[in-house]
């Protein structure tokens, strides 16, 4: 019999609703391509020419690029740390001596001041001879405490805590709790305040690095009271401070290396000046964190991609089926275009997301969600397609294959490292509604009160004023433009043609903003729910992001006399390939099941098909779906495990 859930804090959805609005960055001070591509306006200007690296920038770059293969070649067992499921402590000491732990950290603070194209480009190294590797870098330096002191920390934190970071402490970021995921507002570890210090209570899970890390991000709830505003708050805790244990080391199908456990806070005393900004900041920064800081995942896809082709092709011209090689078949074949086309895609939408982002020229909130979530969903499919590809070859172990003289290919390993991206730093779902709330700003700030059921009718009234100043401007730009005209863009026809899939873009991507006006309309307050409507919207976006990316990528590519014309080949297959998919989207945006599938919900959770799980038996074991979570001391020993120590 299973055991109860425990009782857990209730926050309603109107709460919950509120802390993440609050949270939200809410103005738009630069231009984001991605936004406008949301509004039905193509602004082709902000990402081409493409954005390109200053000359310093690229030599710090690829001289540390050649320290990093050439340490991952002779240090990096990837099949050691699949097999032990840990980092030897040697290959971290290695990483810390290269400057690996400090590469966006600035030189003044010890690190090496990498730009974020360098910084991906290392993770997509790193993480192509090994995923674990890769995250723990990743987890250490996009969201552990390098990256939110970098942006909200003062002076003295960052001379305090960055050089450490640098060189020699590991960071790890803790916001997730057994009980709370994507949803902060039930929060539940506190921070009190007792004079110039506050008092951490609580237990935070999944804490990817936790387990080995010198220092802590963690957001925990500050009450309100006298002098003190209260709310979800950031800081910087010392992970060997008295009363923090790390209860449980998680094992995971991927990843297995990962050092990513469970930590319990019993009466841990944090000084106030570790606090990271004010309180009540805490969950602003660690979004804001998060915008850049989603880019190490899509680097390493990206990464995984360029793997999955070299093992296709050097595989499949190998293999021989029915007198030729099994590249030659059209039903393979199809799969290694896929993979050769997307690779290309993936790493345009990354070199250009984070060139964007080393410019801080615009906005790229939208941009890094997008190539977040695009890179984690293809990235799974490619190694997926690998496997089929590889056959049973692909299904069986690289240390099976190696113990009966065959080359040693992880492929199904790359598939359960993979698996997870489509769940880390918001999981796929959970991307769609943050792109879409964003992708739909610029129509709630204008029309938002009118679909508020809480709002007056005076306030609507003058919401609907301004909707119809907003929409009467707006609307008649989606009906045409240069999409139309058979000569835009001409300056992309070299050879192959890219001007045709850039007129797509543009005529679609008024399309979309078309439908997105149509769902608001018809939905109104309701849009909200519609999470099936608003997921493909965002896809359909997300195609549009890739293919641009891709045909500014072939272009500078081309000029720079690198590959121009394999780049064209490579940018029209992409686009060919997304058009399609970007199609279906749009016809399954009014044709779907999306309301059959609620009433089908409602009766499976009723109890109404009980009868259809009969035959078989459940070889899960007893126990709470949700750990018990409930503040004290803790009852384990501390599985923490510094490297070195």
């Amino acid at each position: 019999m299973t055991a109860p859930t425990q009782n857990r804090s209730t926050v309603t959805e109107h709460e919950a609703r509120q802390v993440a609005e609050a949270a939200r960055e809410q103005d738009w001070r630069k231009p984001s391509f991605a936004k406008e591509l949301f509004l039905g306006r193509f602004r082709l200007d902000l990402v081409h020419p493409h954005p390109m690296p200053g000359e310093e920038s690229v030599r710090r770059g690829e001289e540390f690029l050649a320290k990093l293969r050439a340490f991952c070649e002779a240090e990096v067992d990837s099949a050691r740390i699949e097999r032990e499921a840990r980092i030897p402590d040697e290959v971290v000491a290695g990483l810390k001596e290269l400057g690996a732990l400090g590469m966006k950290i600035d030189p003044k603070y010890g690190g090496l001041g990498l730009s974020q194209l360098y910084y991906n480009k290392a993770l997509a190294l790193v993480g192509s001879v090994s995923p674990a590797v890769g995250a723990l870098l990743s987890a250490h330096q996009s969201i552990g405490v390098p990256q939110p002191l970098k942006m909200f920390g003062t002076e003295e934190q960052k001379e305090a805590f960055l050089p450490r970071c640098a060189r020699s402490d590991i960071s790890a970021f803790l916001l997730t709790e057994p009980d709370v995921g994507s949803d902060p507002a039930r929060l539940a570890t506190t921070a009190v305040p007792d004079g110039d210090e506050y008092v951490l209570d609580g237990v935070k899970l999944w804490t990817t690095n936790g387990v080995v890390a010198d220092l802590l991000v963690v957001m925990a709830r500050v009450p309100k009271s006298e002098g003190h505003k209260g709310g979800i708050t950031a800081f910087v805790v010392e992970a060997g401070s008295e009363g923090i244990t790390v209860e449980h080391r998680n094992a995971f199908m991927g990843l297995r290396g990962i050092e990513n456990g469970v930590t319990r806070f019993h009466r841990v005393r944090v000084p106030a000046g570790h606090r990271i900004g004010p309180e009540g900041a805490g969950l602003k920064i660690a979004l804001t964190t998060l915008n850049t800081g989603r880019l190490s995942l899509p680097a390493m896809c990206a990464g995984a991609g360029k793997w999955c082709l070299k093992i296709a092709r050097e595989w499949s011209a190998e293999r021989e089926q029915w007198g030729k090689p099994l590249a030659l078949h059209e039903a393979v074949g199809a799969k290694i275009s896929f993979i050769a086309a997307t690779t290309f895609a993936l790493e345009a939408v990354l070199d250009l997301s984070s060139q964007m982002a080393d410019e801080d020229r615009n906005d790229i909130r939208i941009e890094a969600a997008l190539a977040k979530l695009y890179g984690s969903e293809m990235a799974w499919r490619m190694a997926d397609e690998l496997v089929q590809i590889r056959g049973g070859r692909g299904y069986e172990t690289a240390e099976s294959l190696k113990a009966r003289g065959e080359r040693a290919v992880p492929a199904e390993q790359m598939l359960r490292d993979l698996r997870i991206n489509r769940i880390f730093e918001g999981s796929t779902e959970i991307m769609h509604l943050l792109i879409a709330r964003e992708a739909v700003d610029a129509h709630l700030s204008v029309a938002g009160d009118l679909i508020d059921p809480a709002k007056s009718l005076s306030d609507k009234a003058k919401a609907g004023a301004q909707a119809g100043v907003f929409y009467a401007k707006w609307l008649p730009k989606l009906v045409a433009g240069p999409g139309q005209l058979p000569g835009s863009y001409g300056e992309f026809r070299h050879g192959v043609d890219l001007s045709t899939h850039l007129r797509y873009i543009e005529r679609t991507s008024r399309r979309l903003a078309r439908a997105t006006f149509y769902g608001m309309s018809r939905w109104q307050g309701r849009m909200e729910t519609k999470q099936g409507f608003l997921g493909r919207i965002v896809d359909i976006g997300a195609e549009l992001f890739a293919m641009s990316a891709a045909c500014v990528r072939a272009e500078r590519l081309r000029t720079r006399d690198e590959h121009g014309r394999e780049a064209y080949q490579l940018a029209d297959a992409f686009c060919r390939q997304a058009r399609i998919r970007v199609e279906e989207l749009f016809g399954r945006l009014w044709t779907n099941t999306d309301d059959l599938d609620r009433k089908v919900v409602k009766g499976v959770l009723g109890g109404a098909y009980t009868w259809l799980e009969e035959g078989i038996v459940d070889p899960s074991q007893d126990g709470p779906w949700i750990a018990d979570a409930t503040p004290g001391p803790s009852t384990h020993e501390n599985a923490r495990r510094p490297y070195g120590d």
